[in-house]
């Protein structure tokens, strides 16, 4: 079924910390059969409404799903806004803390801490799409949670203790931090050793590389051929590792690690490469995981 109109509600749960988990929670407007639903993953210095990511979310709702994107309670950004004004959390936004996130995400639903007043939300069974960071995230989440049945990544890192450059860990042997300037806000941002710290010491748990081997489930992975940000070797590297007997590696041409899209997003049409993502991904889950939960 294809639904022609889509509504956003947004809300917000506390982390284990205290610190909230915004929300925003998509659903076909008219319609109060039960929705399987799928979770979204925004990549580093990313965020729910960065660029033309709810248009993606439109789309897959449109095919007979509820979307659920949130912000990681690290992520550094505060309400609803596109500025990182908690750079205190930014900096020690770990793993290990992400993935609890997406832990109490999934306890919210099971505890209708989120749901719709219109759908019920199917909660037994749930897909999990990532970018960049997320897709790493991603990939653990699948191999940790049960209720996790189809994984579908976006420029996934695969090894995110590779990610981290020669200077930066020097940064944090010498400093205890290492800085980044965001293009786009132009803020100088800290990231604490405290991340490094925690990614090695739980790398069997929290690198995606390890934990892909894991997975038996449906996973499809997709990248760009000319990111730069994060090489499409990456992908390649997960698809192989990966036991799974349903599974597909997806290269979109000519496409960077946005696939064309920046922020803010404020034409009403697409690029192309971020289209062909939007497809590819509405396409899994129908194949795979929305005619399962029908």
């Amino acid at each position: 079924m294809r639904h022609t109109s889509v509504k956003k509600v947004s809300g917000k749960i506390d982390s284990t910390e205290g610190n909230p988990i915004r929300y925003d929670l998509y659903t076909p407007s008219h319609f109060g059969g039960t929705l399987p639903v799928v979770m979204f993953l925004h990549g580093f210095k990313g965020f729910k409404d960065w660029g033309a990511f709810p248009d993606a979310f439109y789309e897959m709702v449109r095919s007979g799903c509820a979307v659920l994107a949130f912000n990681f309670s690290r992520n550094g950004i505060d309400r609803n806004t596109d500025t990182f004004e908690r750079l205190d959390l930014f900096e020690k936004e770990t793993f290990s803390q992400d993935l609890l996130d997406v832990q109490t995400v999934i306890n919210a639903l099971h505890n209708r801490k989120i749901t719709s007043n219109m759908s019920e939300l199917e909660t037994e069974r749930i897909a999990i799409v990532g970018h960049s960071r997320g897709g790493h995230t991603a990939v653990v989440a699948a191999a940790d949670f049960t209720e996790i049945d189809t994984l579908i990544t976006w420029s996934a890192v695969a090894d995110y203790e590779e990610h981290f450059t020669d200077q930066m860990k020097k940064d944090w042997e010498e400093k205890g931090y290492t800085e980044i300037v965001n293009s786009r806000t132009k803020q100088t941002m800290k990231i604490d050793r405290a991340v490094y710290d925690d990614l090695v010491k739980h790398r069997d748990q929290l690198i995606a590389l390890n934990r892909v081997k894991k997975l038996t489930i449906p996973c499809c992975f997709i990248h760009g051929s000319l990111d730069e940000t994060v090489p499409v070797d990456n992908t390649q590297r997960l698809f192989e590792a990966c036991p799974s007997k349903e599974k597909e590696r997806i290269l979109i041409n000519n496409a960077d690690h946005t696939y064309g899209c920046s922020h803010p997003w404020e034409v009403d049409d697409l690029p192309a490469p971020f289209s062909q993502v939007i497809e590819k991904t509405v396409e899994w889950l129908e194949t795979y995981f929305i005619r399962h939960n029908v």
